[in-house]
């Protein structure tokens, strides 16, 4: 049996490099050869062995692009740049059966609850495979899938042209959704995070940022009249954050929660009656969210150039892993098996 090489999680705090054998392909299923591997905050959970789910050993990453290998019975032919959607949900609860499988009750991902992206080969199904168009670079193409979850955000928030938004935090997911706000026509996107690098690259894209010694409703004061945002976003997920939403959003805002909470988090549902505010959740997103991240990056919309990124090679996991979670000079930590491609 042809060997590979993987990342492999074999226990809290441990992944090594080791040869592994290259991935069955079922019938019907496609073999996707690895380009880039983005490291996401819950690779970090698992590693730490904090996930509920994840069981080790397990090759984990579910932010993949890569190219078909061998092609499935349906889906892109062999040769073709694609990402995944790594979704795997059970086709058979009321929200798979009602076209919501995003929301599945029993949603897994590849990487998470099946073997993933950190390696030189995957074994998917074709219909997560979404073909990117020639001439993108394979290493921004790995951006589609969390670029999805802010596609899908502002999606949900109902955000209007000409809004006034507000972003809590500026990891990742933060500074993607702030990008497609503004492309989606925010008149003012302010962005507050207690990191100052991070707090340096959204002033750098052009948003109006949060002085550190300042507070989110302070800086809105003069923007909006004292009204607070038209539409605000939690990507921060911290329990100082939750406090503060509803202070700083207008009577009638939307406030979109997008960051994943660990535990249950105080909000002031008195205030969310009071000024009738809405709150919206965000889960992951849908196939046609996954479609316009890919849209946005081929036509360069958001100019993802610009996006700090920061590439190691896959034998270099462990150093991989101390970036991500230092989190001082990229937005992405991306891994890859391919040769001469790390920056490191």
């Amino acid at each position: 049996m042809t060997a590979m090489r993987a990342a492999v999680w074999k226990a809290t705090d441990q992944v090594e490099v080791t040869e592994v054998p290259r991935p069955d392909v079922p019938p019907g299923w496609a073999l996707v050869k690895i380009a880039y591997n983005g490291i996401c905050g819950t690779d970090l959970s698992i590693l730490h062995g904090r996930h509920p789910r994840a069981q080790a050993p397990l090759i984990m990453g579910h932010e993949m692009s890569g190219w078909v290998e061998v092609a499935g019975a349906t889906g892109p032919p062999a040769g073709t740049l694609v990402i995944v959607e790594p979704l795997i949900s059970c086709g058979a609860c009321k929200a798979c059966r009602d076209g919501l499988p995003h929301v599945c009750r029993n949603l897994g991902l590849y990487g998470i609850d099946a073997p993933g992206g950190m390696a030189q080969f995957v074994a998917l199904p074709p219909q997560v495979l979404h073909a990117v168009p020639d001439g993108v670079d394979p290493r921004t193409a790995t951006l589609a899938e969390p670029l999805a979850v802010a596609v899908h955000a502002v999606d949900l928030s109902g955000m209007a042209p000409g809004d006034v938004v507000a972003v809590y935090g500026a990891g990742p997911i933060g500074i993607l959704t702030a990008l497609v706000a503004r492309h989606a026509g925010a008149s003012t996107v302010v962005i507050t995070e207690p990191s100052p690098w991070r707090r340096e690259v959204a002033a750098r894209l052009g948003f109006t940022v949060v002085p550190g010694d300042s507070t989110m409703a302070a800086t809105l004061e003069p923007l909006t009249d004292g009204e607070g945002a038209d539409t605000t976003f939690d990507s921060a997920a911290h329990p100082t954050v939750a406090a503060e939403l509803t202070a700083t959003t207008r009577v009638r805002g939307r406030i979109v929660v997008v960051g994943v909470y660990k535990a249950p988090a105080a909000l002031d549902l008195q205030a969310v009656c009071f000024k009738e505010q809405t709150v919206v959740g965000v889960r992951v997103y849908t196939s046609a969210d996954v479609a316009r991240a890919i849209e946005l990056i081929a036509t360069d919309a958001l100019d993802l150039g610009r996006f700090p990124t920061k590439a190691f090679d896959l034998t270099d996991v462990g150093a991989a892993f101390d970036a991500a979670t230092s989190g001082q000079d990229c937005l992405k930590v991306l891994l890859t098996p391919l040769p001469g491609k790390a920056d490191v």
